[in-house]
């Protein structure tokens, strides 16, 4: 999703990315109107046995290109799922996800679209995208899902009351976003964010800098990946140093028992309020 409109750079770094043995790229139809799938396709022509592909459906964009409708129903997604195809150059799709979802959804529809397109051989497996508890639950209780995609970071713990262990539970990956908080965990300009003040998340990032021998993204990424039921994480990557500041991640000190506890403690924890 952070990747430019410049096909030629993207398929650089896309390709560096790749040589230092990242495998798992994550896209979606709705991404720069389709072209983010497009630039992933031409990146990797040739390639395709190397990597595993994810991306998107359930935004339809409007014909006037004035946004998107909520769109979960089977004869659409059938239909998304060739273009996506095509715009990718592929003829299969690794992780096909649900970029989204309510409870009102039409859920059992929506799975049986995804089983038909699994037994076709067109997606080899299929997630959602969804930090509500609720639809979390009734995916897991009524489908073959492998994954859910979450919003996770030091400034946002909610998975952490219930959703992490119920989908290990389940043995359900957890794909997270939001790992660096939009860069507020990663030295960006400080603001209010996810009902966190300035003070408090300023205070923070003073913790996670007295860390020495670290740096930001190492530590905030790192607390992620603790958690045994995080497969992996996706980071909006848009430069060469932002993939090497990545890179550094894997091969950084995992954090101390101790460094977690002082994490923790210096930030309160949210619950969600809504969709519980």
């Amino acid at each position: 999703m952070s990747l430019g409109s410049d096909h030629r750079e993207n398929t650089i770094l896309l390709r560096a990315a790749l040589d230092e043995g990242i495998n798992y790229f994550d896209t979606a139809d709705l991404y720069q109107n389709g072209e983010n799938e497009v630039t992933v396709g031409k990146a990797f022509m040739g390639n395709r046995k190397e990597i595993i592909i994810a991306t998107k459906v359930g935004n339809q964009l409007r014909p006037d290109g004035s946004g998107w409708d909520w769109n979960p129903r089977k004869k659409y997604i059938l239909d998304a799922v060739e273009k996506s195809l095509k715009r990718l150059q592929t003829d299969y799709i690794d992780l096909y996800q649900l970029h989204g979802g309510t409870i009102e959804d039409p859920i059992d529809e929506t799975i049986e679209a995804f089983e038909l397109l699994k037994e076709k051989g067109v997606i080899r497996h299929y997630g959602i995208s969804s930090i509500r508890p609720n639809v979390i639950r009734e995916w897991a209780t009524r489908s073959n899902m492998v994954s859910v995609m979450m919003q996770y970071s030091l400034l946002d713990r909610r998975p952490e009351e219930t959703c992490l262990k119920y989908l290990g539970d389940q043995e359900i990956g957890v794909v997270v976003r939001g790992a660096l908080a939009k860069g507020l965990l990663a030295d960006k300009p400080i603001e209010d964010r996810l009902e966190h003040s300035k003070q408090e998340i300023a205070h923070l990032v003073d913790q996670m800098k007295a860390m020495t021998g670290r740096t930001l993204t190492e530590i905030a990424m790192n607390y992620v990946l603790i958690r045994p039921e995080v497969t992996t994480i996706t980071v909006g990557i848009r430069t060469e140093q932002h993939l090497e500041e990545a890179i550094a991640v894997l091969q950084s000190d995992k954090l101390t028992k101790e460094e977690v506890e002082l994490l923790k403690g210096s930030i309160e924890a949210k619950r969600y309020e809504t969709h519980r």
